[in-house]
């Protein structure tokens, strides 16, 4: 069974997408096979990044049943051949509306997939198909930029998330869920202090679908001069889900990465030796060891190290 990776953000335009198809280049390069799947309801992209811009099929056909199997859908990157990428949708009325029961089979089929790794690519948002799709994965990647507005929004995004987990784990009439979707919470504890008022059972059962969220971070466009309160984001996700956030790497600014993206190329190709790129391979080894061995990550979260000009 492949190991999924859910790649997210808290808002748009932090280059989680190109985060996605650099990191999924690497990790073929090393001996993975990959696939990644573009679920950016409504604002899928990644197709593009790669050149690959009027996609022979893609998800709308398989939720729309026109194609069976999800591996119909996943189209081979010409190099390596160990690549393969399932483009997203547009925002039709069936994504828009998309049913339980339709998510529930993406997720079998997810997990039914010929592939060693599979990236998820999270569109940008709160929604509950954006948490869900985030949620279906065994290990879970955010990307932020140091822009406040862009930790902050993370925050509300991994809180958020940490509270659908919970209420997923309960009916959907069930009264837990409805004291769950009623108030806002500040911390975990007070979560499962409401799960605990309507169901003392339902107390084990919270924590248990809360076991193994624990989010690792990438910062992207870091310059020598970003200050990006780490610590303070860690003490929030510490107090709110219980669990430290690690780091799994930097992105230096790079204007190499602009040229990649305007030529239709992940910077790892196009420029392998440039600064961003080898951050890339850093943090896709960072991920392998994720991956191979989650307690590898799992130390207290340390400031970025700073970036050179």
């Amino acid at each position: 069974m492949p190991t999924i990776i859910s790649v997210a953000s808290g808002k748009g335009g932090v280059g989680k997408s190109m985060v996605v198809s650099n990191l999924g280049l690497l990790l073929a390069r090393k001996g993975q096979r990959v696939i990644l799947v573009d679920m950016d309801i409504g604002g899928a992209n990644l197709h593009i990044l790669f050149g690959m811009f009027h996609p022979p099929s893609t998800l709308t056909d398989f939720f729309s049943n026109r194609l069976t199997h999800l591996n119909d859908v996943a189209h081979s990157i010409a190099n390596p051949a160990s690549l393969k990428l399932i483009p997203g949708t547009g925002e039709t009325l069936i994504t828009a509306n998309l049913q339980h029961a339709k998510k529930k089979r993406l997720i079998r089929h997810l997990q039914k997939l010929d592939a060693d790794i599979i990236l998820v690519d999270v569109g940008a948002g709160t929604s509950y198909h954006t948490l869900d799709f985030f949620l279906l994965a065994d290990h879970f990647l955010a990307v932020a930029t140091p822009d406040p507005t862009s930790v902050l929004d993370l925050y509300r995004f991994i809180k958020l998330a940490a509270i659908r987990k919970v209420l997923t784990a309960f009916l959907a009439r069930d009264p837990i869920a409805e004291a769950l979707l009623s108030k806002d919470f500040h911390s975990i504890t007070e979560v499962l202090e409401a799960v605990g008022r309507t169901s003392e059972s339902g107390v084990a059962l919270a924590q248990q679908a809360l076991q193994g969220f624990q989010p690792a971070l990438i910062l992207n466009r870091m310059t020598p001069k970003s200050r990006i309160n780490t610590l303070h984001l860690q003490h929030l996700l510490k107090q709110y889900v219980g669990a430290d956030l690690s780091v799994l790497g930097n992105i230096p600014e790079d204007p190499h990465v602009q040229q990649s993206i305007l030529k239709y190329l992940p910077v790892v190709e196009l420029s392998p030796r440039a600064p961003a790129a080898q951050a890339f391979d850093q943090i896709a080894e960072n991920m392998l060891k994720l991956v191979r061995q989650p307690e590898v990550l799992s130390e207290p979260l340390k400031e970025p190290r700073k970036i050179r000009a």
